[in-house]
């Protein structure tokens, strides 16, 4: 499982290089999850992006031309879109001590470790198809220093790719339960929570919480 300070570097690449060109964007994931908790790792990683008269896809690839360490990852068969950030970690050079060198009677020796490289791939969404159709300060709030979704938008996303793919409940659960008092009710369709409690009924307290705060 990536880390998740590999993660929120690789959104930070990605993220300085779209707001240069201008093009509104946010993150959501279990990254987001695992920020709030301090957890060392994650698993899942999103993008969203704006399109307005061009497709969001096309917008990714002309922002990133040219770029030494982001490079689109088309997959034309699905109708989907990677961005792969790559990192190189520089060699270590490492001298053998003194020591070693007078008892074995060498001289200056070097060692050098190989050049590792690390990877990090993030998956381009539609705005509008995931996530919020605009990303402004309504929808997006800043998590160390990188744009994510909002607690509400969070959810919203997330309750959306359930309902659709039956995707992971966990981070649903924790937002909503941990954070409910920041959530709000009028981004969550109310039907699919309503489905969504009936079938994780961890999700219930978060969930009646909210209602009561809006006198529901």
């Amino acid at each position: 499982m990536p880390e998740t300070r590999r993660l929120l570097e690789a959104a930070n690449a990605l993220s300085v290089t779209l707001r240069t060109q201008g093009v509104p964007h946010a993150f959501y994931g279990s990254v987001f999850v695992a920020l709030l908790t301090n957890s060392p790792q994650a698993d899942e990683i999103f993008c969203i992006v704006e399109g307005g008269s061009v497709h969001p896809f096309r917008r990714v690839r002309q922002a990133l031309a040219g770029t030494a360490d982001l490079s689109v990852t088309p997959s034309p068969w699905s109708d989907r879109l990677h961005v792969k950030y790559h990192r190189c970690i520089p060699a270590i050079e490492v001298s053998t001590p003194f020591y070693v060198r007078r008892n074995l009677a060498v001289a200056l020796m070097e060692t050098c470790y190989p050049i590792r490289t690390f990877v990090v791939q993030i998956e381009i969404l539609a705005a509008g198809e995931s996530g919020p159709r605009r990303l402004d300060a309504l929808t997006v709030a800043a998590v160390s220093r990188v744009p994510f979704l909002t607690t509400s938008e969070f959810v919203r996303a997330k309750l959306n790719a359930w309902m659709m793919l039956g995707t992971r409940r966990a981070d649903i659960v924790f937002i909503l339960c941990r954070y409910w008092n920041g959530i709000d009710i009028n981004r969550i369709p109310e039907h699919d929570m309503d489905r969504f409690v009936e079938v994780v009924r961890a999700a219930a307290p978060g969930w009646a919480a909210i209602k009561r705060k809006y006198g529901m």
